[in-house]
């Protein structure tokens, strides 16, 4: 497994965030705690919902983006497909 992630989040208001990181548990973390990226900051708590691992950090910012491409709709489809359930305690 790599080291570096691309990542969807739920927010409360139940839109979806999509993300890159290279410690998960950390930067899920920063954005239930309100310094994690902007747009989460109002819609706490988040749900870590898809994951995917990357070797290097451009194959992971460029999956970042494909992701941020689609609609919610294939998201979710993506989200129930692919779904790597993670459960990190804060």
């Amino acid at each position: 497994m790599g080291t570096h992630y691309t990542y969807i989040l739920e927010c409360s208001d139940n839109s979806l965030y999509t993300g890159y990181t290279t410690d998960i548990e950390r930067r899920v973390s920063e954005h239930n705690n309100g310094t994690g990226a902007k747009y989460t900051r109002g819609r706490t708590p988040v749900e870590l919902k898809y994951v995917e691992f990357h070797e290097d950090r451009s194959n992971a910012m460029s999956r970042e983006y494909e992701i941020k491409q689609l609609s919610t709709t294939e998201k979710q489809d993506l989200i129930k497909k692919d779904c790597i359930c993670v459960k990190f305690n804060y």
